[in-house]
């Protein structure tokens, strides 16, 4: 199997999601699941129903991060330096509209854009891969061609 690279908050993240569904969650599901059962006919019984597919949902969630918790590779990114790789903290200029954004490349389980952390899968995180401050990027995205200037490359 392959290793999911991770950075040390998106592990203590998962870590902690984790926990929260084994200790509050599910069992908070299985008392909802049995105070559904008293009152009485399960076919028609939408509380019930409800109850079972969240308590699917949750048990798979558990299995999907053991998952990815048991093939982890944590990377401590405080002790990284160079050029852009993973665990960056990157700023870029858009070069058309000169917009500022900053994004971390981290690993998939914990990628979140609306939180400014990239995808090292994604088209703009694989074009950064080796760029250093100053240099330009060209990156070919759903939306068409968008080019980049890296400002700065911070590791944490």
């Amino acid at each position: 199997m392959e290793k999911i690279a991770l950075t040390r908050a998106g592990h203590t993240a998962l870590n902690a999601e984790l926990k929260q569904l084994k200790s509050e969650d599910r069992p908070a599901i299985i008392r909802a699941i049995s105070e559904a059962r008293e009152h009485g006919d399960l076919s028609e019984n939408a509380e019930y129903h409800s109850a079972k597919e969240k308590q699917s949902f949750i048990e798979g969630r558990i299995k999907e991060i053991e998952g990815i918790l048991s093939l982890a590779d944590v990377i401590d990114t405080s002790k990284l330096s160079g050029p852009i790789k993973f665990g960056a903290r990157v700023t870029l200029v858009d070069e058309e509209t000169e917009a500022e954004k900053t994004y971390q490349i981290v690993g998939e389980p914990e990628a979140n854009l609306e939180a400014g952390r990239l995808n090292i899968k994604s088209p703009l995180a694989r074009a950064l891969i080796g760029k250093d401050e100053g240099d330009s990027v060209e990156v070919r995205t759903p939306g068409g061609e968008k080019s980049y200037e890296v400002v700065s490359v911070v590791y944490s």
